[in-house]
């Protein structure tokens, strides 16, 4: 079989877990997934066998160099980066963006222009926000279509000028889903002479992400949204990264990517990353796939994607049973390709924490608010204080949990209305 879900729970010790002889069922992956048993066991191995700091001549810590250095060339298998000197690891995405952007911000000049669109996770906005009013730059906002539920490249064409210098793109929203046409998007802003950085941390658990095919300039997604540990990674084209100066210590590196890596790394969160990278490969190799690494993450995803689907179809048909809910995405089963699994609604009338209280109340994990999709609730005229209840899906879940939170959710606003009347 090329996906066995059995096989694939298996894998998770979080997933048979209890409270109270009570089961968990986990849809709360758009802020942090699971993780396999292999992860754990890298992280503790490495901890307990290689634990040193790096440049030295001793065992340990000539192993724990090997950890870092598979960790760049997991990711860049992962990325489909042409080195894993282009691969940047650090604490989070927000942190490492940041970062780039103080870096980038060495290369602008009052006046200067940079788009941001109303679609993106807050820390691929902040960053640029604060440079901007740091350095007198201009900043041009880019709405999404709330028809379509994507960025349109006609809109991202009449905001571009001669001093554009950067757009920043999601490749898929964490709370609408909806995926991007990023390739589309970066030829027009490359053609205009801009950077494009590119936020993937919701899209890198559901699709296979190629940088080249891209054509984008950065890059940037979280492991703990794929199976990983706590920790960000960003991938930057050679040609770029190699001429920019970082803000770091005077004495650290010079060489790629350590300059862009500031003090000493999380090395045992570096051997989760690999863990998890090849967490992929072997879902890949069970599927069938005999060829390299990448290849192998590839299949990986064609099979998990084809897995995904069907639930979040079952997701949206059964939710919009419920008179009064809004889904706020693509809800058209013909355009399940243009979305990731992760499904946002209100409800007339009920305020999205009261509903998500009475289901986690009943072990059924997500989440309400606006989950830092700031930009995409003032859009929507969505209250901000109050935002979505957010159900988002990962590989490892089944049918009979979609089925199951279905249930909760007719009940609880049941419930709801009837305590309101």
């Amino acid at each position: 079989m090329d996906f066995s879900i059995e096989a694939v729970r298996g894998k998770f010790p979080a997933l048979s877990l209890t409270d109270k002889g009570r089961r968990r069922i986990y849809l709360d992956n758009p802020a942090g997934t699971q993780v396999p048993q292999a992860v754990a066991d890298a992280v503790s191995r490495c901890l307990l066998t290689t634990n040193a700091n790096l440049g030295g001549y001793f065992e340990t810590t000539i192993a724990a160099q090997s950890v870092v250095d598979e960790a760049h060339q997991a990711m860049a298998d992962f990325l489909g980066a042409t080195s894993p000197e282009e691969i940047i690891i650090g604490a989070n995405m927000t942190t490492l963006t940041y970062h780039m952007s103080r870096t980038l911000g060495r290369t602008l000049k009052p006046g200067d222009e940079m788009i941001l669109t109303r679609m993106d996770h807050e820390g691929n906005v902040s960053p640029w926000l604060q440079l901007a009013e740091d350095l007198g730059l201009v900043v041009r906002w880019l709405p999404f279509d709330e028809k379509s539920w994507q960025v349109e490249e006609e809109a991202l064409a009449g905001l571009l000028s001669s001093k554009t210098r950067l757009v920043a793109l999601n490749y898929a929203s964490n709370l609408t889903g909806s995926i991007n046409r990023v390739r589309s998007l970066t030829a027009i802003a490359k053609r205009a002479g801009a950077l494009v950085y590119v936020d993937a941390v919701q899209f890198a658990p559901h699709g296979l992400i190629d940088v080249q095919e891209l054509g984008c300039d950065f890059l940037i997604c979280s492991a703990y949204k794929f199976f990983g540990p706590h920790i960000g990674v960003l991938w930057g084209r050679r040609e770029i990264i190699d001429g920019l100066k970082p803000y770091k210590c005077r004495c650290s590196s010079n060489g790629l990517p350590e300059r862009f890596e500031l003090g000493t790394p999380q090395i045992e969160l570096m051997a989760g990353l690999t863990a998890a990278v090849d967490y992929f490969a072997e879902l890949g190799a069970a599927a069938g796939e005999s060829g390299s690494r990448r290849q192998k993450i590839a299949r990986a995803f064609g099979v998990s994607i084809a897995y995904e689907n069907p639930l979040a179809l079952r997701l949206i048909d059964g939710l919009f049973d419920i008179p009064g809910l809004t889904i706020h995405g693509i809800t058209d089963p013909k355009r399940l390709a243009d979305r990731v699994p992760t499904v946002s609604f209100t409800v007339e009338g009920i305020v999205p924490e009261t509903i998500v209280r009475q289901m986690n109340a009943e072990n059924i994990f997500l989440w309400s608010g606006h989950n830092y999709a700031w930009e995409i609730v003032h859009q929507l005229g969505i209250p901000a204080e109050q935002g979505v209840v957010r159900i988002g899906i990962a590989h490892y879940n089944t049918a009979a949990e979609i089925n199951e939170t279905l249930e909760s959710v007719h009940r609880v606003i049941a419930m709801l209305r009837q305590q309101r009347s």
